[in-house]
C-alpha cells in the first residue's frame, strides 16, 4: 500500500517494500499531487509493475559490473564491449545514476560521437548502451530505455560483392599452394575465418568426405593480439560439412605436404591471423598490380565474402533454405527450424552442385595433378 505523509510544506508519499520496510517514492507541492502519486503506486503493486525508485539509483559504472557477471558472449565480442565501454560509454555516465539518464543526453552525445567516429562504431556504441538500459527495464529498474526507437547512426550498406566459381580460381591462381587450399575451402564450404584458422587435422574426416566444427574448440578467436581456441560463432556452428570430392583429393595432398596438427598455416609454420592474410595474401591477388599489368579481380571484396558466394551458389542450385542454413551454422528461426530437416539425398545433391563447378572451372592442383573425380 502506498500513502501521504505531510513533511514542512511538501507531501511524500510513502510505500511498503515487498521485504515489508518503508520506503519514499517522491515529494510534492500539493497534497492531491501526492494523493494521485500514491493511488498509481497501489495500482501498479497490485498489477505488478510497480518500479522501486531506488533500484535506479545506481550508476551505470555500477550497472555495468552487475550486467557483466550475467553477460555471456564470446571473447572478441567482449573485448568490442570493453572497448566501448572504457572509451566511450563510461567517460559519459559511468557516474550517472541509471534512472537520470535522458533521451536528450543520449541524443546529444551520439551528435557529438558522429563528429568524432565513423557511423558504423556509433552505431555499435550507442547498441551497447542500449542493450545495458534494456536490461534494466527488464529488471524493473527504470521504467524506458532513453535508447529506445532512437534512429541508428548506421550507414546504408551496399550489397556485398561475391565471387563466381570462376573468379575463385582467378583469385586461388594468384597465390601460393597452401593459400589456395585454404581460399578454394572457404569457398567450397562456406566455413567462417575462425573456423578455417582453427581447423585441425583430427575434424578433417576424409575417409567419410565431411569436415567437423568441434562445438567446444572448433575455432581460432584473436583476442588482445593473442590466438586460441575456442567455440566456434554460435551453437549452430558446431557441425558436419559434407565435402565435393575435388575437395577431399585436394585436402589429402595439403595435408601431405605439412605435419602441423592445424591444416593452415602461415608462410612461418606458425597459426593464421586474420590481419596477417589480408594483408600479405588476400589484398594483393583481389587488387592485382597495375605496373606488372595485373588487373583487379574484384573490388573490396572481403574474405568473409566467399561465405557469401557459398550461399549464392546453394540458392542457384535450388538447395533447400534448411540446407542451406545447417552448411553455413545457422539457425532457422521459430518453427522452420523445428520442423525442417535435411535427408541425406539433399546433402548429397548439394555437393553434386559444387563439384559440377569445379568441374567447369577446375584450377592445376597446386600438390601434382588437376583432380576432377
Amino acid at each position: 500500500m502506498a500513502w501521504v505523509e505531510k513533511r514542512g510544506p511538501m507531501f511524500r508519499v510513502r510505500y511498503r517494500t515487498p521485504d515489508g520496510t518503508v520506503a519514499t517514492d517522491s515529494t510534492h507541492p500539493t497534497k492531491t499531487a501526492a494523493k494521485a502519486r500514491a493511488a498509481d503506486i497501489e495500482t501498479d503493486q497490485r498489477r505488478d509493475v510497480f518500479i522501486n525508485p531506488d533500484s535506479g539509483r545506481i550508476t551505470l559504472g555500477e550497472w555495468v559490473e552487475i550486467w557483466r557477471d550475467a553477460h555471456d558472449v564470446g571473447a572478441a565480442t567482449w573485448e568490442r564491449y570493453q572497448s566501448h565501454l572504457d572509451l566511450h560509454i563510461l567517460p559519459r555516465f559511468g557516474d550517472t545514476p541509471i534512472n537520470a539518464i535522458s533521451r536528450m543526453a543520449v541524443k546529444g552525445w551520439i551528435k557529438d560521437l558522429n563528429r568524432r567516429r565513423a557511423a558504423s562504431t556509433v552505431a555499435s556504441i550507442a547498441s551497447l548502451l542500449s542493450t545495458l538500459m534494456n536490461e534494466a527495464v527488464e529488471e524493473r529498474r527504470i521504467p524506458l530505455n532513453p535508447c529506445r526507437r532512437l534512429r541508428s547512426t548506421s550507414p546504408h550498406r551496399p550489397e556485398r560483392p561475391w565471387a563466381s566459381a570462376e573468379q575463385v580460381v582467378a583469385i586461388a591462381g594468384r597465390v601460393a599452394g597452401p593459400n589456395q587450399m585454404l581460399i578454394l575451402t572457404a569457398a567450397y564450404t562456406g566455413m567462417r575465418w575462425g573456423e578455417l584458422a582453427g581447423l585441425r587435422r583430427p575434424n578433417c574426416k576424409l575417409d567419410d568426405a565431411r569436415i567437423y566444427i568441434d562445438p567446444d574448440d572448433g575455432a581460432l578467436h584473436e583476442v588482445g593480439g593473442h590466438l586460441k581456441l575456442g567455440p566456434p560463432k554460435t551453437p549452430a556452428a558446431a557441425r558436419d560439412i559434407l565435402l565435393p570430392p575435388f575437395l577431399v583429393r585436394l585436402l589429402e595432398d595439403h595435408l601431405d605436404s605439412h605435419e602441423h596438427e592445424h591444416v593452415f598455416i602461415g608462410r612461418d609454420g606458425g597459426l593464421l591471423r586474420r590481419s596477417t592474410f589480408h594483408r600479405r595474401v588476400w589484398r594483393p591477388a583481389l587488387d592485382g598490380n597495375p605496373r606488372k599489368d595485373i588487373p583487379p579481380i574484384l573490388h573490396g571484396m572481403h574474405f568473409h565474402d566467399l561465405r557469401h558466394g557459398h550461399k549464392t551458389w546453394l540458392i542457384e542450385d535450388d538447395v533447400p533454405e534448411a540446407a542451406q542454413a545447417k552448411r553455413l551454422g545457422h539457425r532457422l528461426p521459430g518453427v522452420r527450424g523445428i520442423y525442417s530437416h535435411v535427408s541425406p539425398a539433399v546433402e548429397q545433391r548439394l555437393v553434386d552442385g559444387l563439384q559440377k563447378r569445379w568441374e567447369q572451372h577446375p584450377l592445376p592442383n597446386p600438390y601434382g595433378d588437376n583432380p576432377r573425380n
